[in-house]
């Protein structure tokens, strides 16, 4: 075991270093993604079931949405928003950078009948222009994103939707980390979440309160000492800084809510959904 590597990353990293390129892509651990976001018991990976059609119907009639009119679900996983969406008669393309979750989502719409558009994609390299009515980004996918990254994903969705388009979107704020608190410990398994095999995790989380930014790090040591350190960089919001980066990507803030089912915004929120229109 590398003793020195290890103590090395207990460093507090520069903020939104990468760890392990497109793990969520890693065929073991695309697979414990997949059955996280398909628990219905958890709220892990997405949403419960129960969440997702609430928000769903409400988004559908706040945005006024019409059957026909074109969605684009960025980041939209295995379908479960996608399906929903289309089922209303919503023309829907799905976007998502995990080949599992995507080809999940496309026998489900085919096994129901559902004409809904996948395409395994970063979505920070879209390049779709002037074609969808809304685009949704659920589910706090905004905050892992470097500062550059958010600034090329803005312009993206820009660019996609037709004029006056509705991007709507949520993030979290520094209230749901102090609820949270991050993670320090480690365990050993046989099998788990990062590896198929028996390893240790390492797990620590490192504050950045000036910038209002967390880490989640886990630091995974396998029995032939291989190390691999996966990341999950996270950027909170309140409702100022938000508004702010929006109205910079030429988005106008519309309304603002505790979360994306209409809770009325409250300053102690966890979460802020955002309804934002092209400028």
């Amino acid at each position: 075991m590398n003793i020195s590597k290890l103590l090395s990353l207990q460093k507090k990293p520069t903020p939104f270093s990468p760890g392990e390129p497109l793990f969520w892509d890693d065929p073991h651990i695309s697979a414990q993604m997949l059955a996280a976001h398909l628990n219905p018991s958890n709220d892990q990976a997405s949403r419960r079931p129960e969440t997702i059609q609430k928000s769903v119907e409400w988004l559908t009639a706040t945005l006024e949405l019409q059957s026909g009119d074109a969605v684009l679900d960025l980041g939209c996983g295995p379908g479960l928003y996608a399906a929903r969406l289309a089922a209303q008669g919503l023309r829907v393309t799905g976007v998502d950078y995990s080949r599992r979750s995507i080809d999940y989502a496309t026998q489900f719409a085919q096994q129901h009948d559902l004409d809904i558009a996948y395409r395994y994609q970063n979505y920070l390299t879209l390049e779709d222009e002037n074609l969808y009515d809304a685009a949704l980004l659920i589910y706090g996918d905004f905050c892992p994103l470097a500062p550059e990254q958010r600034s090329q994903l803005l312009q993206n969705i820009q660019r996609a939707l037709k004029p006056g388009g509705y991007f709507v979107l949520d993030v979290t704020t520094p209230v749901h980390r102090q609820q949270h608190g991050n993670r320090n410990g480690w365990y050993a398994v046989e099998t788990g979440f990062w590896k198929p095999g028996p390893h240790l995790v390492l797990e620590e989380g490192f504050d950045y309160p000036e910038e209002s930014i967390f880490l989640d790090q886990a630091v995974v040591v396998e029995a032939n000492g291989r190390i691999s350190i996966y990341r999950n960089w996270f950027q909170d919001y309140t409702r100022d800084t938000i508004t702010a980066e929006l109205e910079h990507g030429a988005f106008a803030v519309l309304s603002m809510w505790n979360d994306l089912w209409g809770t009325p915004f409250t300053p102690d929120t966890e979460w802020i959904g955002l309804i934002t229109q092209t400028c």
